[in-house]
């Protein structure tokens, strides 16, 4: 969402650069006849932990979801993902919506999203990457996705936007949107030119809420494949039980910690892990959870052993006594579990480990059992 370039658009900025191992691409016929080569890197953004303010900045939501470039040209559309992989064969309903939409040529930046129950559902994403088209076929049924756009490279007359400024593009897609947009299936990203609006987005993170604020410079390019944008997450914190814990490799000091938290019916199960440790709590910490040191630590969902990626020693893990609560900070939530790392905030002595449920965290409902 924010492009951080000061320079001006230059005649060089705005070209597409191609994704690992590709070709650069120069004219109509080496673009596969969409304006631009499938290739195009979309922009990106570097992290950043607070909104800029020094500047002419737009700031939009940022999506949990897919990140997606739309190519479309009479009736051949393709969808490829900020890898450069094509992702047509798994998102078969939105390829079919392009391809049936007025417009016909154009190529578009957004995000494929899936909504559960209101919420939005990384996990179903996921569950589309899957080798069997019937799979794929019914999962697009079941759960259909959406793409929400913010961004135009080619409009519909097949001029190429990369090289001009934000407001520009965002006009274009605005009335690209306007003539073909379809309620749940092809939408427009908001934004906001009032950063105490964008501050307001990042404090709210109730279900189905977006996953922070992108930032892009109102003055800037599109620059492919550069990290010409901004991007500030929304972070939660939890209070967790220390159900385990792992060793460092090659050293008796404690690595980091395993995290758990109590389901309905009381059982604590595995969700994540911390290593946040710093070295001069580490030795104490050690000391204090190897006295503490008692099966079976997870009485439900526990760590998994050593995988083919890890040593022996970094597979193993303690189990330890459910007493310990420590506050930690997470961004996502995917199957109940945290899908990153987290970042150690605080012990809360204070806190019952039974206090520790779901509840703290962003629920993500699980998709209906499919019959058959």
């Amino acid at each position: 969402m924010s492009s951080p370039a000061n320079r001006k658009p230059s005649k060089e900025a705005g070209l597409p650069r191609p994704t690992r191992n590709a070709k650069v691409a120069t004219g109509a016929a080496s673009a596969d006849g969409f304006g631009l080569p499938v290739s195009t890197a979309p922009m990106e953004a570097r992290s950043a932990t607070q909104l800029p303010s020094d500047g002419a900045w737009q700031y939009e939501p940022k999506w949990d979801g897919f990140r997606c470039l739309a190519f479309k040209s009479g009736e051949a559309v393709d969808l490829r993902a900020k890898s450069g992989k094509p992702l047509g064969r798994f998102f078969p309903e939105i390829v079919e919506q392009l391809r049936q939409l007025d417009a016909t040529q154009f190529v578009v930046d957004g995000e494929l999203v899936i909504e559960v129950d209101g919420r939005l559902s990384f996990d179903a994403l996921q569950m589309r990457l899957h080798p069997a088209a019937s799979r794929v076929e019914k999962l697009s049924r079941l759960t259909p996705a959406r793409l929400i756009l913010f961004d135009m490279l080619v409009d519909r007359e097949g001029a190429i936007l990369t090289d001009k400024p934000l407001p520009v593009r965002r006009a274009a897609l605005e009335a690209f949107v306007a003539e073909n947009a379809v309620a749940d299936k092809l939408e427009l990203s908001p934004y906001t030119l009032d950063r105490q609006e964008a501050e307001r987005w990042l404090a709210s993170w109730e279900p189905g809420a977006t996953d922070g604020v992108v930032v892009k410079r109102r003055d800037g390019p599109y620059a492919c494949g550069e990290r010409a944008m901004v991007k500030v997450k929304r972070l939660k914190t939890a209070d967790c039980v220390v159900g385990g814990f792992r060793y460092e490799n090659k050293s008796d000091a404690v690595g980091s910690l395993l995290l758990g938290l109590y389901d309905a019916d009381g059982t604590l199960n595995h969700v994540g892990f911390t290593a946040t440790i710093s070295d001069k709590e580490r030795p104490a910490l050690t000391r204090r959870l190897e006295s503490l040191r008692e099966p079976p630590g997870f009485t439900g969902k526990a760590p998994g052993g050593p995988s083919r990626w890890s040593t022996e020693r970094s597979g193993e893990w303690e189990p330890v006594r459910p007493e310990l609560v420590v506050e930690v900070r997470f961004d996502h939530v995917s199957s109940r579990r945290f899908r990153h790392g987290t970042k150690l905030m605080r012990w809360r002595p204070d806190k019952d480990p039974r206090q520790c449920t779901y509840e703290q965290i962003e629920p993500r409902l699980e998709l209906a059992a499919e019959e058959g």
